[in-house]
């Protein structure tokens, strides 16, 4: 049964009107813990069945016709935020970060908290096809071997285009991402990571083999044993490699990177 009959598109607003997807989206915030944060309530469909989890809620909304309908319907129950969500501080010690995000805006938001160490778990309404290359289904993206070694990517269902109000032209996906308890590279060398991550994935080169080669120069010695131990081919791409392989080639380069340590003191 619909719950919403209209969004403001001058905010990208698809209100999800879908009773299964809410409850789905509820379920994967139940398995995580500590307060919640909602990026984006809408009318407040989402909102009210997480307030039955009985942990402490926020929500950001941009929308003051929304914000003064959303004060009406939950009063202090909820905690409101009248602002962009780009702009907000996430607050401390917030377990799960909820959000049916605009299209347009999802790279952003989606940076925005990656940077962020406030949280431990998002789960996101996001374009179908985006969530599917975030999770790395069909190969990793570049942001995603970026960030795989702090955070766990994982997609949780297909969302149909009816599913919203207005329809948009495009199914949703529900991805989750999970930051890791233990970190398979140190928060100290992000940066330089990351570097050396874009070097590969944007460097020239048939095959990772010959990538690396140019990627990573000073350690290709130890990158070529590990690219034989490992079994990958010299025709795999850097999309093929998952969390653990690419930290286990970081391992490798990082003693040798100088253009990383490089970039990333500049950085500091």
């Amino acid at each position: 049964m619909p719950t919403h009959s209209h969004g403001r598109h001058e905010h990208g607003q698809n209100f999800l009107v879908d009773a299964r997807t809410l409850r789905d989206v509820v379920a994967l915030a139940a398995d995580a813990e500590g307060p919640i944060l909602e990026i984006g309530p809408g009318d407040g469909a989402l909102t009210g069945e997480l307030l039955r989890l009985g942990r402490p809620l926020t929500a950001v909304e941009i929308d003051e016709r929304l914000v003064a309908r959303l004060r009406r319907r939950f009063g202090r129950r909820l905690g409101l935020v009248h602002d962009d969500f780009l702009r907000t501080r996430i607050p401390f010690g917030t377990g799960t970060v909820i959000g049916n995000l605009p299209f347009h805006l999802t790279t952003a938001i989606l940076r925005k908290l990656l940077h962020d160490p406030n949280w431990g778990t998002a789960v996101l309404l996001l374009q179908w096809e985006v969530a599917r290359r975030r999770a790395g289904v069909g190969g990793a993206t570049l942001m995603t071997a970026q960030w795989s070694p702090w955070f766990e990517f994982s997609l949780h269902g297909r969302v149909p285009a009816r599913a919203f109000r207005p329809m948009p032209g495009v199914d949703g996906g529900v991805l989750r991402i999970r930051r890791r308890d233990a970190p398979l590279v140190p928060a100290s060398e992000r940066a330089a990571y990351q570097a050396f991550a874009h070097r590969v994935y944007t460097g020239p080169g048939r095959g990772l083999a010959a990538v690396l080669r140019r990627a990573a120069p000073e350690a290709r010695a130890g990158v070529d044993r590990w690219l034989r131990e490992s079994r990958i081919g010299p025709n795999a791409l850097p999309r093929d490699l998952d969390a653990e392989q690419w930290a286990a080639l970081w391992a490798i380069v990082r003693p040798c990177d100088r253009r990383g340590r490089d970039r990333a003191g500049r950085r500091r």
